[in-house]
């Protein structure tokens, strides 16, 4: 993916689905001006965001754009049926309520090699497009099924994978992977012989409030593949950035308590957390681009913004100090 995407920083569309709040029509369309007027051209979505929202005002906002001047990705594992449902009595694991602003259309969890196919097809529709960059299998985890997960996984080893992987050969496609919230599903799909992924994007997991696990195996794994990683939710759900989340839900104390030090440091050495996020993720070799989701056309500005900041090297010899990084983490100086 690296090879072909004009800059680092993308534009994650999870908010325009209308998470966690009822979201203007005009608002999630000038948010995507906005990101393209700020000079981004790679955008993420999926079938998941809103029951199909997301895709359809991000479809909306680019169908102005020349589609050879953008890079767009989006997910599978789920299909948008025509029947109508309650969308916050809707079972999602641990991100319950997520979408409940989104549309009622009901969400159909399918990894199967038909799914797929239906879901790609739908999602060009949505899109407004006649082709996709890249696919990313959508959520099979621990975090949305349980100990159901490594059933999920094996629905779409034997069924997604394989379909991706003909569309890729077929160059319908340009790459495929995994998009999750959890490192697990990616280490076992690098575990196995027969996948060759291209790119993974991984939510949440290689952030400023948790990214240990992800060391340990994912990013080195990812390396010796060949595979790059998106780094999705690089502010945790908001918390990072001024809000109130963290993991999809209302942060703890205990993680209200550590982003209130990291901000202390950053205010000290006159930056944003923002950038501190940003830059932390970008650093990792494993890491391709960096995806912030925003509803919000003023975010976007913050957001290039933090990734053009000059941080000092003393500030992140402070978060090593305070053994608020890992020891053993990438960090954009030499610090040791």
């Amino acid at each position: 993916m690296r090879d072909i995407l004009q800059g680092k920083l993308g534009f994650g569309t999870a908010p325009l689905g209308n998470m966690y709040r009822n979201i203007p029509e005009e608002e999630a369309i000038a948010t995507v001006d906005a990101a393209w007027e700020s000079g981004i051209r790679y955008f993420d979505s999926a079938p998941f965001y809103g029951a199909g929202l997301a895709e359809m005002r991000l479809g909306e906002a680019l169908s102005k754009r020349n589609r050879n001047d953008y890079i767009l990705s989006t997910k599978v594992g789920r299909v948008i049926s025509d029947e109508l449902e309650d969308p916050s009595a809707r079972d999602l694991g641990e991100k319950g309520g997520l979408f409940e602003f989104g549309r009622k259309n009901k969400i159909i969890n399918d990894y199967s090699a038909d799914a797929t196919l239906r879901s790609i097809e739908q999602s060009l529709k949505r899109l407004k497009t006649d082709r996709l960059d890249f696919v990313y299998i959508h959520d099979i985890a621990q975090d949305f099924y349980g100990d159901e997960w490594l059933s999920q996984f094996e629905s779409a080893r034997t069924g997604a994978f394989h379909v991706l992987t003909r569309l890729r050969e077929e160059g319908v496609i340009k790459g495929w992977g995994l998009g999750v919230n959890r490192v697990e599903p990616i280490e076992l799909m690098l575990d196995l012989e027969e996948a060759k992924p291209d790119v993974s994007l991984l939510a949440g997991r290689y952030t400023l409030l948790d990214h240990e696990r992800a060391l340990q195996r994912v990013m080195p794994a990812a390396v010796k593949h060949n595979m790059d990683i998106v780094v999705g939710g690089p502010y945790s759900s908001g918390v990072l950035a001024g809000g109130t989340h963290f993991e999809y839900q209302k942060a703890s104390p205990e993680i209200i308590a550590k982003v209130e030090k990291i901000k202390r440091i950053a205010d000290r050495h006159q930056i944003s957390i923002k950038s501190a996020a940003l830059q932390f993720s970008l650093t990792n070799p494993a890491v391709a681009a960096v995806i912030p989701g925003a509803s919000r056309p003023e975010r976007i500005a913050e957001d290039k913004g933090a990734l053009s900041t000059v941080i000092p090297t003393a500030f992140w010899e402070e978060m090593r100090e305070q053994e608020l990084v890992a020891p053993h983490a990438p960090l954009p100086t030499n610090v040791k």
